[in-house]
């Protein structure tokens, strides 16, 4: 019989041993109700970081997640759910004009979000920029938005009872250089979108610099480690690998980003933004089991009449002014060619720099801050030439922001082969 208490635990992790179902249950319950210290579960994290987890393993660590807190039902509902989940990325406002084009297709989106930390920005960061938009939604409204045939989306926060043992784990994996896991990374998307009880889940997997994911190969993994536990827990989920080498869009910020994908749900907007756009809201709307064509909802205006809906559904005013930051500085092209490379990765530095992502949970956000790129890979630029323009109320930032786009811009005499946004799908 496998020992059961914290320290066993951990060292046949520690040496390469396969946990049992039982261990890994008792494990994350005593995590949950405090009996198991923070330091014996930071020390089994980076065990897991080391060692690795079987498919059993994960299976069972993200069951016993589940099992810490509550299920939301979403059964009842008169259209098919289908949930959307990205592992985050720079520039990346996909979720604001996908949920209401979904919706719009006719099926139901429970889109549960969460905060930015670091250089990648969160959803719910967006959103609040609308003024009056709320984040939390009770269970009893969030049911009456889904079945309402006017709105059928909603996008806010996980309650706190859903995976609780995930919020205190991830907060701990923070601080503890153990976030870089793809047993514990799949576990934690996992755990959250099993218990929201979505019939469906399509998962948007970030390559390249400015993602957790920087190989193909460790995307493909993580992909198909998520598209596993989905499929076991009887929810049909599909991956799709997407480039993140180059922000998403010309906006990095939150205020910046909602008014761009308004942009695209007027019809306009970034190319690759609306590509991926449509893109993921096929993949969803064939996960629902229906065939209306996302294109013909975004171009004629269903699509944007179902997002004016769901903002003033949750307390915001579609019409009202964005926040905008008090000051702006421009970085210049200094010579003649060809953008060649927009590192995402230092545009979410500088972006962050400027006051639109957090150091820590909780810290505030600059809902006007951040970047915005007036050209992108593949343009032709001229010296002096506006490159980006810095937004943020706190000037003395520019020259850390700046520094962070100085490395992230290369220019060179000739265009380069063109990155394909999308890289590659795991699951049926």
């Amino acid at each position: 019989m496998t020992a059961l208490d914290a320290v066993s635990i951990i060292t046949a992790k520690r040496d390469g041993g396969e946990l049992s179902d039982a261990q890994i249950h008792w494990v994350v319950d005593g995590f949950t109700r405090g009996t198991v210290a923070d330091e014996q579960m930071s020390a089994l994290a980076m065990a897991i970081v080391w060692r690795g987890m079987t498919r059993r393993e994960i299976a069972a660590w993200t069951a016993a997640m589940i099992d810490s807190g509550q299920r939301m039902d979403l059964t009842g509902l008169p259209r098919p759910t289908v949930d959307k989940h990205s592992t985050g990325g720079v520039g990346d406002k996909i979720t604001l004009p996908l949920a209401p084009v979904v919706a719009a297709c006719g099926a139901t989106v429970p889109q549960l979000s969460g905060r930015g930390l670091g250089h990648t920005g969160g959803t719910l960061d967006k959103l609040e920029s609308i003024p009056g938009w709320r984040a939390d939604v009770p269970v009893s409204r969030m049911r009456d938005i889904l079945a309402d045939p006017r709105l059928g989306a909603v996008v806010c926060a996980a309650g706190a009872d859903l995976a609780p043992a995930d919020r205190r784990l991830y907060a701990l994996r923070d601080v503890t250089g153990t976030v870089e896991s793809i047993p514990l990374i799949a576990s934690s998307i996992m755990s959250k979108k099993i218990a929201e009880g979505t019939a469906a889940l399509l998962l948007d997997v970030k390559v390249g610099s400015g993602a957790f994911m920087k190989t193909l190969d460790e995307a493909r993994e993580l992909a198909t480690a998520m598209v596993e536990l989905g499929t076991d827990a009887g929810v049909r989920t599909v991956a799709l690998l997407t480039a993140m080498d180059t922000p998403l869009g010309r906006t990095a910020g939150n205020a910046m980003e909602v008014a761009e994908s308004v942009e695209v749900l007027a019809g306009g907007g970034p190319a690759d933004v609306v590509e991926l756009t449509l893109t993921l809201a096929r993949e969803m709307v064939a996960l629902a089991g229906l065939d209306t064509d996302p294109a013909d909802v975004l171009a004629d205006g269903r699509a944007m009449d179902r997002w004016r809906a769901m903002v003033r559904a949750q307390g915001g005013d579609p019409e009202a002014a964005l926040p905008a930051a008090k000051h702006t500085e421009t970085v210049l092209a200094t010579t003649d060619g060809v953008l060649s490379r927009l590192d995402a990765y230092g545009v979410g530095i500088a972006a962050w720099r400027l006051g639109a992502g957090r150091a820590r949970q909780g810290d505030p956000v600059q809902l006007g801050a951040g970047v915005v790129m007036h050209a992108k890979p593949g343009d032709a630029v001229t010296a002096g030439q506006p490159l980006l323009t810095m937004h943020t109320d706190t000037p003395e930032a520019f020259a850390g922001a700046a520094a962070a786009l100085d490395d992230a811009v290369t220019i060179a005499p000739t265009t380069a082969e063109p990155i394909p946004l999308i890289l590659g799908r795991v699951g049926c």
